[in-house]
């Protein structure tokens, strides 16, 4: 049996990109072209490879046996032929990152644009996802993630502020009509807007005071999923509709203004902050080496301002 390398990258294309017109229009080949080379990769395997629908496109269980075991071979593929990079005057090439919302939005900003500046033959594709996820089934080099969320036998570099803290608050007329809570499990009786990880996780709001750590699942009025649609989260916050627990840096500038009040701030828990991670190669493409080259030269943060 011979299978066609090119039918092969034709369907790793398509399942990471869920769909042929978006896989088409990551690519250099049409969604009808990528059709058939699946069709015809299917028809060599004798098995069938995608589940089609009118709405969307998956792997079968076979499907996904054969991505987790050929992407990887691709991406080791990519890096050997990325080598050649080097001997180029500037890297070049495209980077792909998958990182949670909460780093898109606060961290990375400060970040791109002089890496691209720095960079510019490099393109930068940046996946938002905040669930656990496999780099290389999901077609990227690099993630960025939490230290409880970093994958297992990764390099992990420090990237962005090195402590980051949760800050809890309301707006001065909900405390005023419900009460100023005095310890986490007053929490219990008050409205608390919360978020929800599009894997269908709720993460529980946590305390810590004097080596006391508090774990609080408060039901409230409003929930939201995914949990990064902070903006609606914060507007209900700002209308007086309940109780915010957000990262210090979406909190902050209201808590400047007067518009919310923080509570609970003796309890206010820090962590460490993200790291970049990727898997342990002995070349590693050119584009991901300029970034991790990048990210250590810039000088580390203790913590955000205003950050507890």
């Amino acid at each position: 049996m011979t299978v066609d390398m090119n039918d092969l990258a034709a369907f790793i294309a398509v399942a990471r990109a869920g769909g042929f017109r978006g896989a088409a229009r990551t690519g250099s080949v049409s969604a009808s072209g990528l059709s058939v080379a699946i069709s015809r990769l299917e028809a060599t395997l004798g098995l069938r490879l995608l589940n089609r629908t009118t709405r969307s496109v998956s792997p079968t269980e076979a499907g996904r046996r054969l991505l987790e075991t050929v992407a990887p071979m691709f991406a080791e593929i990519d890096a050997a032929v990325d080598v050649l990079n080097g001997f180029r005057e500037q890297p070049a090439g495209t980077l792909r990152l998958n990182v949670p919302s909460g780093v898109a939005r606060f961290i990375l900003p400060t970040i791109v644009a002089p890496f691209l500046e720095a960079y510019p033959d490099i393109r930068l594709d940046v996946v938002v996802e905040d669930g656990f996820v496999d780099l290389l089934a999901a077609g990227c080099e690099a993630g960025i993630r939490y230290d409880e969320r970093l994958e297992q036998d990764m390099i992990a570099v420090p990237i962005g502020p090195r402590r980051q803290c949760f800050t809890t608050a309301a707006s001065s007329a909900y405390l005023d009509r419900h009460g100023r809570p005095d310890h986490p499990r007053d929490l219990l009786s008050h409205r608390c807007l919360r978020g929800q990880f599009a894997g269908g996780a709720i993460p529980l709001w946590e305390f810590e005071k004097d080596g006391e750590i508090v774990k609080v699942d408060s039901p409230g009025p409003l929930l939201v999923k995914p949990a990064a649609a902070f903006d609606l989260i914060i507007a209900t916050a700002l209308a007086g509709g309940g109780v915010i627990h957000l990262f210090d840096e979406l909190v902050r500038p209201h808590i400047d203004s007067g518009d919310l009040e923080p509570i609970l701030t003796s309890w206010s828990e820090s962590f460490s902050g993200p790291f970049l991670y990727y898997p342990g190669r002995r070349h590693l493409p050119a584009p991901l080496r300029a970034f991790v080259d990048f990210i250590k030269s810039r000088p580390m943060i203790d913590a955000f301002a205003g950050s507890a």
